[in-house]
C-alpha cells in the first residue's frame, strides 16, 4: 500500500507513533483564535488544537489574556483527528493529574484548606478546589457560609466522594487552647473571663474555652443574692482562680468585683440593739440582715415569748424589727440576734431611732 493510499488519519498515527492518546505532548503557541483555542505546533503533520474550555478548571482563566505566541506549552493528546485534521490537546486532563496529586499530598498531610462557597442547600455546603467538588454536612459546617476553612475528614476518589469538616478545625483548636491553659494554670492566677452561663448556684465562666465555676457565695457578700442581678451573660469580667483540680480539669473562681468583705470592718458587740430586716425562714429560725453583707441568726426560740413551731407565725420576709445582739463570733462570721428579749420596747426603739 502506498502513501496515497494511506488516510490521513493513518498518517498521523505513523508520524506520532510514540504518541499515544492520553501521553503529553509538547509544543509552541502558534495562535490563539477569537474564540480563545490555542493553535499549537507540534511538529508534527497537524498541529495541535486547545479549545477554551480545555484550558483551565477557572473561567476566569483566559488564554489570550495569558498567553502569547511563541509560549512552549505542554498538554494531553486527547484525540489524533478532531475531524478537521487537528489533534485535540488538552490542559486540563494534565492539570487534573496535578490537582489531584497536589490535592491527596495535602490531605496526607492533613492541611488545612480554605475555599469559597460554591452551592449551598439544607444538607451542607459544597466548595471547589481546583475543579474538585468537596461536600461539607451541615452539622461540620461550624456555621460558614462564604469562605471556609476545613480538612477532609473522608477520600474516596472511586466514589467520587470528597467529605470536609469545618467543624473539626474549631474542634483542634478548642482542644489545644484548654491543652495551654491547663498546663499554665496556677491558683491565685488571675483572668478575664465571659459569662457563659448563669444559674441559681451562681455563673459559668469561660477562660479561653474552659469553663470554671463562680459560686453566688464568692459573687456577692449577701448571701440572699440573685446570681441574675450580679452578672449577664456575654458580660466580660476578671476572675482568680480560688481551686483547681487539673486531673479532672475542674476549677473553682473567685469574683473581681464581689468586693471587700463587710465583716472587716464590723463593730457590732454584744448588747447592740440592732434594726434587722428578716430575709430567710429556716425550720429552727430565721436570719435577719443587719446590713447588706452580715446577717445574723435569730433561733425560734428567740423570737417571741410565746411558744411558736415556725418562724413564719411570728414574723414576715423582708419584715423590719429591732433584735438584741446575745452573741457573737466575729472571726467566723456569726452573730445570734434575740426580738423575745425587746418584747414590748419596739416603738420605743423605733422612736428613738427616729428622733
Amino acid at each position: 500500500m502506498n502513501e496515497e493510499n494511506i488516510s490521513f488519519e493513518e498518517l498521523l498515527n505513523n508520524s506520532m507513533k510514540n504518541e499515544k492518546l492520553g501521553k503529553v505532548a509538547n509544543g509552541t503557541i502558534i495562535s490563539i483564535t477569537k474564540n480563545e483555542e490555542i493553535i499549537v505546533d507540534l511538529n508534527y503533520k497537524a498541529d495541535g488544537i486547545i479549545p477554551k474550555g480545555e484550558y483551565s478548571f477557572d473561567e476566569k482563566d483566559i488564554p489570550s489574556k495569558q498567553l502569547k505566541i511563541g509560549d512552549k506549552i505542554t498538554a494531553d493528546v486527547v484525540k489524533l483527528n478532531d475531524g478537521q485534521g487537528n489533534v485535540l490537546l488538552s490542559c486540563k486532563k494534565r492539570r487534573r493529574r496535578e490537582v489531584r496529586k497536589e490535592f491527596e499530598e495535602k490531605v496526607r498531610n492533613n492541611e488545612v484548606f480554605e475555599e469559597k462557597v460554591t452551592e449551598k442547600n439544607d444538607k451542607g455546603l459544597v466548595v471547589d478546589y481546583k475543579g474538585i467538588r468537596i461536600f461539607i454536612p451541615q452539622s461540620l459546617s461550624a456555621n460558614q457560609t462564604d469562605i471556609v476553612r476545613f480538612k477532609i475528614i473522608e477520600y474516596n476518589p472511586k466514589e467520587h466522594k470528597v467529605i470536609g469538616s469545618a467543624k473539626i478545625i474549631l474542634d483542634e483548636e478548642k482542644k489545644k487552647k484548654e491543652e495551654e491553659f491547663w498546663n499554665s494554670a496556677e491558683v491565685g492566677k488571675t483572668y478575664e473571663g465571659i459569662v457563659n452561663s448563669v444559674c441559681s448556684y451562681g455563673a459559668f465562666i469561660d477562660i479561653n474555652g474552659v469553663q470554671g465555676l463562680l459560686h453566688i457565695s464568692e459573687m456577692s457578700w449577701d448571701k440572699n443574692a440573685n446570681p441574675n442581678d450580679i452578672l449577664k451573660q456575654g458580660q466580660t469580667i476578671t476572675v482568680k482562680i480560688k481551686t483547681l483540680d487539673k486531673e479532672n480539669k475542674r476549677m473553682q473562681l473567685l469574683y473581681d468585683g464581689k468586693g471587700e468583705d463587710p465583716w472587716k470592718n464590723a463593730t457590732y458587740k454584744v448588747g447592740d440593739i440592732v434594726r434587722v430586716k428578716i430575709k430567710k425562714f429556716m425550720p429552727f429560725g430565721a436570719f435577719a440582715e443587719l446590713e447588706k453583707g452580715i446577717e445574723g441568726l435569730i433561733h425560734i426560740s428567740q423570737i417571741c415569748e410565746q411558744r411558736i413551731t415556725k418562724p413564719e407565725d411570728k414574723l414576715k420576709i423582708d419584715e423590719e424589727v429591732n433584735a438584741k445582739i446575745i452573741d457573737m463570733d466575729l472571726e467566723n462570721k456569726k452573730i445570734e440576734l434575740s426580738v423575745k428579749e425587746l418584747e414590748g420596747t419596739s416603738n420605743e426603739y423605733s422612736s428613738k431611732e427616729e428622733n
